[in-house]
């Protein structure tokens, strides 16, 4: 079973992160130069909150607040899911699946040491079932 360990090591992105310091204006900048749908929100190095695109169409346009002088800190989510990098991805996806949300920020000795998508999994786990079909269908039968 594939773990997000697995995934990790064949990833080649990294974390982009900001600052709950930071207004929603930068985080947005940020969100659409990387083409990411979400960051993980530090404080010193310890992971806070993550702020999505979908926090910021709630929080901040549909409350008409601006995004030039609100802070990351004021929208926010803080109630945060976390897995570590032995988590098998078949697990994540079913968090991810039953919690509704789109990103796993991935922790290891209370340090982020990664932020993976929905789509990251769903493109690994297809990708080894292909894989899985491709030398089955290979196999000489004994």
């Amino acid at each position: 079973m594939r773990t997000v360990k697995d995934l990790m090591d064949t990833r080649q992105g990294e974390v982009y992160t900001i600052k709950s310091s930071q207004t929603i204006y930068q985080a947005l900048l940020l969100l659409a130069e990387k083409n990411v749908g979400a960051l993980p929100v530090l404080e010193e190095r310890r992971l806070v909150g993550i702020i999505s695109e979908r926090d910021y169409a709630r929080k901040v346009i549909l409350k008409g607040a601006s995004s030039l002088d609100t802070m990351v800190k004021k929208v926010m989510t803080e109630r945060l899911i976390s897995v570590d990098p032995e988590t098998s991805l078949e697990k994540c996806l079913d968090i991810m699946t039953k919690r509704k949300v789109r990103h796993l920020p991935i922790i290891e000795n209370e340090d982020l040491v990664d932020f993976i998508s929905i789509g990251d999994l769903v493109e690994k786990v297809l990708a080894d079932k292909d894989r899985q079909i491709t030398e089955l269908s290979n196999a000489k039968p004994s």
